[in-house]
């Protein structure tokens, strides 16, 4: 099984959103998200959580949490969140940069612009890493 680590600062917007979304889309038998910071903050921003609601995704019990070298130590990616000169570099591991805007005490419209534009970045890396889940018998 393949780990990612979604990553930016404060792991407090759009390293969570990306992980939450990884977490829905992703076969949890071939891979799953998550999401870590450099300087974590206290608390995912509301404005997120709100918009994050709207597509059926709850993030009111995400904490955002320091990345260490044991969180890394079983990854495989690292995508790093658009934090230039602060993001994280951990030896070894596959690593990409989606150069997002942070979407703290942005208007709702414009978080809503940013979750759109994580949550395609992430349907097309787990379609092209071929970690989708089987499709749903009904």
């Amino acid at each position: 099984m393949s780990t990612v680590i979604f990553a930016c600062v404060h792991n407090a917007g759009r390293s969570q959103m990306a992980a939450a979304f990884f977490n829905a889309l992703a076969d949890p038998a071939k891979a799953r998200a998550v999401s870590a910071g450099t300087q974590p903050g206290e608390r995912v921003h509301p404005e997120v959580q709100a918009a994050m609601a709207e597509v059926g995704i709850d993030l009111s019990g995400a904490r955002p949490q320091r990345l260490t070298d044991e969180l890394a130590r079983d990854a495989q990616w690292l995508v790093t969140m658009g934090c230039g000169e602060a993001c994280p570099y951990v030896p070894g591991l596959k690593r990409d940069d989606w150069p997002l805007e942070d979407p703290k005490g942005k208007p709702v419209e414009h978080v809503r612009r940013i979750r759109d534009e994580v949550a395609s970045r992430v349907a097309r890396f787990v379609q092209r890493e071929g970690w989708a889940r089987p499709p749903q018998n009904s």
